[in-house]
C-alpha cells in the first residue's frame, strides 16, 4: 500500500515525548517533513536529533505551550513558513490532572480546558486555510477511550476529550466539501510515561505494588498486554494518508479491545 506520504508537511502536536514521538517518527518513516512541538526544547532537541538520525527527513520543533493562544499561532505559522504550507494536522496534547470532582477547583478545569480542549480547536482554526490550499488535507485528534468509556479518576480528561469526538464529528460535515478528512483516535493502555504514572499513582493510592496494577490492568484487555506507541502511530498516519480516502468523523480505538462499547 502507498501512502503517498513523501514530502507531505505534517504538524504534530505535543510530541517531545511518547505517542506525539512516535507519531512523528512514523510520518518521518514515510518520507514526511514534520514540526515538532512541546513546551520542553532539551525533549524536543533530542526528539528531533533521533528522527533526523533515522530517516531522511525535514524535521523542525517549536517551544509551544498549547494552553496559550498566541504560542499556537505562532507555531502554525512557523510551520507554513518552515515547509511553504501545511497539509497534515494532529492534534495531541499531555493528559489532564488526575482526581475527583470534589477535588477540582476552577483553575484547574480552566487550565485543562485550555491544554485539551481549546487547543484543539485554535490548532484546527489557525490551520484551516492552509490545509484548504492543500489537496488532500487531514487532521487526527489523539483522545482517549474515555471518549467511549469514563475512566474512573480522570474527570477532566472524561469532558473534555469528549468534546474533541463532538467537534471532529461536526467538523467532518463542514470540511467535505474542501476534501479534508478529519478523524479522531483514542489510544487505550499505551506503554508510555503518562499510563507508567498513572499506574504509579494508582499503586500508592492502594498500597499494592504497580506490577500487581499493570497486571489486572492486562486482564481486561483480549489481548493481553498495553500497546505500544508505534502501534498506535501506525493508524494515525493510515488515516492522515491518501490511503484513507473515505472514513472521516470517525473515532477509531486502538486500545487491544479493552474498550466494551459498540
Amino acid at each position: 500500500m502507498n501512502l503517498n506520504l513523501t514530502g507531505k508537511k505534517v504538524l504534530v502536536a505535543a510530541s517531545s515525548k511518547g505517542i506525539g514521538r512516535a507519531i512523528a517518527a512514523c510520518f518521518a518513516s514515510e518520507g514526511a517533513h514534520i514540526m515538532l512541538c512541546s513546551r520542553h526544547e532539551d525533549d524536543l532537541k533530542a526528539a528531533a536529533e533521533e528522527i533526523r538520525g533515522h530517516y531522511d527527513a525535514q524535521v523542525h520543533y517549536r517551544v509551544t505551550d498549547l494552553s496559550v493562544k498566541q504560542d499556537i499561532e505562532d507555531l502554525v505559522q512557523a510551520t507554513a513558513a518552515a515547509f511553504g504550507g501545511l497539509d497534515i494536522l494532529v492534534t495531541n496534547s499531555g493528559g489532564p490532572t488526575s482526581g475527583r470532582f470534589e477535588e477540582m477547583e476552577d483553575d484547574v478545569w480552566e487550565h485543562a480546558f485550555h491544554q485539551n480542549l481549546m487547543s484543539v480547536i485554535r490548532l484546527i482554526r489557525c490551520s484551516l486555510p492552509y490545509l484548504k490550499r492543500s489537496k488532500n488535507g487531514r487532521i487526527v485528534n489523539i483522545t482517549s477511550t474515555s471518549v467511549k468509556q469514563p475512566i474512573e479518576g480522570l474527570i477532566l480528561s472524561n469532558t473534555y476529550r469528549a468534546g474533541i469526538a463532538g467537534l471532529a464529528k461536526t467538523l467532518a460535515h463542514e470540511l467535505a466539501p474542501y476534501g479534508i478528512l478529519i478523524n479522531t483516535v483514542a489510544p487505550g493502555r499505551i506503554a508510555t510515561d503518562r499510563i507508567y504514572q498513572l499506574d504509579k499513582h494508582k499503586a500508592e493510592s492502594m498500597n499494592i505494588p504497580m506490577e500487581e496494577i499493570r497486571a489486572r490492568a492486562e486482564q481486561n484487555i483480549p489481548l493481553g498486554r498495553y500497546g505500544q506507541p508505534d502501534e498506535l502511530a501506525k493508524m494515525v498516519v493510515f488515516l492522515a494518508s491518501t490511503a484513507n480516502s473515505y472514513t472521516t468523523g470517525q473515532t477509531v480505538l486502538v486500545d487491544g479491545g479493552m474498550v466494551k462499547s459498540l
